[in-house]
């Protein structure tokens, strides 16, 4: 493993944090997010036209940049320390791959460049709010348990004249409220023989409802969307699609992209705190030349560190995405934390940045771990705890 970034990919990282440092402040954000989209529709625009950002990953063929996920974790730490909202991850990080890996010729030609070129957005609509589970990050995804199921439950999925109709809600959907295009994994097969297949809605559809709800973190607008016999195509030319294998391929890198957005959001939240504990005074002397101090932002800087390390690795073998996930999450929560305490409990206030970071760590454990549970299943899988079963058993002991 070569660990040196080229030129290019440097590149791609300082152009990023120089456009983002001018148009994306803790003001800009907190406007943003107020927004009807829940993103500045107008940056959106600039980042795909000239960085060419939702394309990054995405083959030439297509319009893409041709890059591989190593380019796109880069940027994303970078959109992670200015807390970005934008439709990046569950456009691109989330939606474009799993349109590459299962899509028709002419599902790829007519989307995948609309998605480069920024015009397209794109949200995976998974029911019951498990999309931690049915990217296979939590658990093993093959079991379906994720998805509902049985006679009622989920997204159920039936034919008709012409195509598909979709009966069911998800919640809690990643910039699901304004998507221009859902993908939605869905039940078909009937009872005995039911299987998850994912299915293209566009929007608006006849029957689709989506709903915006409230969230922790705000740069993460997640949304409620209600199928009512509304009409779809299916993703893949039949029904044979490995759709759960790539999930779990998508969930994979997806987890090595989140761990550096995590970095770069803790990164960003540990620069802020040294910047300030130089300034804030107390008994005479800048309270970050007390010894004390030092050490808790030592501490800090390490996990930090390690948290990058771990995630770049990530970014170049998506095996190691989980675990670089959850020691990401682990050390944005922490450094989250601190430097509310190193703030005085300042951050608490919604006049002051440092809330920020608190609800983005705290929104993206909920969205895609606990911590926890991720480690549980990586060292389920690596054989760690003997012969495990789906259910999560070893030899009749459950490890949960």
């Amino acid at each position: 493993m070569d660990a040196a970034f080229t030129a290019e990919q440097d590149e791609i990282r300082r152009t990023l944090r120089d456009l983002l440092a001018k148009h994306s402040g803790p003001g800009e954000v907190r406007a943003a997010v107020r927004t009807a989209e829940g993103h500045d529709p107008a940056l959106w625009r600039r980042l795909a036209r000239e960085l060419g950002l939702p394309g990054l990953a995405l083959p030439e063929e297509y319009g893409g940049a041709g890059c591989t996920a190593t380019e796109l974790a880069l940027a994303c730490e970078e959109t992670g320390r200015a807390l970005l909202p934008s439709p990046l991850l569950a456009t691109a990080v989330l939606a474009a791959p799993l349109i590459t890996a299962l899509g028709t010729p002419a599902q790829r030609a007519d989307l995948l460049p609309r998605i480069a070129d920024g015009a397209l957005t794109a949200a995976l609509v998974v029911p019951g709010g498990s999309m931690a589970a049915a990217l296979g990050l939590t658990a093993d995804n093959r079991t379906g348990g994720w998805a509902g199921g049985g006679r009622a439950g989920g997204v159920q999925a039936r034919p008709g004249d012409g195509g598909w109709r979709l009966y069911g809600e998800a919640g809690r959907v990643l910039d699901g409220h304004s998507a221009g295009l859902l993908l939605v994994a869905a039940h078909t097969g009937g009872y005995p023989r039911s299987r998850t297949l994912l299915f293209l809605v566009r929007t608006p559809s006849e029957g689709l409802t989506r709903t915006r709800l409230t969230s922790m973190d705000e740069t993460r607008p997640l949304a409620r969307v209600e199928l009512r016999d509304t009409p779809a195509e299916l993703l893949g030319p039949d029904e044979a699609a490995d759709v759960c294998g790539a999930l779990a391929a998508t969930g994979r890198t997806a987890a090595a992209v989140l761990a550096a957005e995590a970095v770069g959001a803790a990164a960003g939240a540990l620069e802020r705190t040294v910047a300030y504990v130089k300034e804030r005074e107390q008994f005479g002397r800048a309270i970050g030349s007390f010894q004390a101090v030092k050490h808790r932002l030592a501490d800090l800087y390490v996990r930090v560190e390690a948290a990058r390390s771990a995630a770049y690795y990530a970014a170049w073998d998506p095996a190691a995405g989980p675990l670089a996930l959850a020691q990401a999450l682990e050390a944005a929560r922490t450094v989250a934390g601190e430097a509310v305490q190193l703030h005085g409990g300042i951050g608490f206030t919604w006049e002051h940045e440092a809330h920020l970071y608190v609800k983005r760590a705290a929104g993206d454990e909920l969205l895609f771990g606990p911590v926890h549970r991720l480690r549980d299943h990586a060292a389920g899988q690596a054989g760690l705890f003997g012969d495990v079963t789906p259910d999560g058993l070893v030899h009749g002991v459950a490890v949960r």
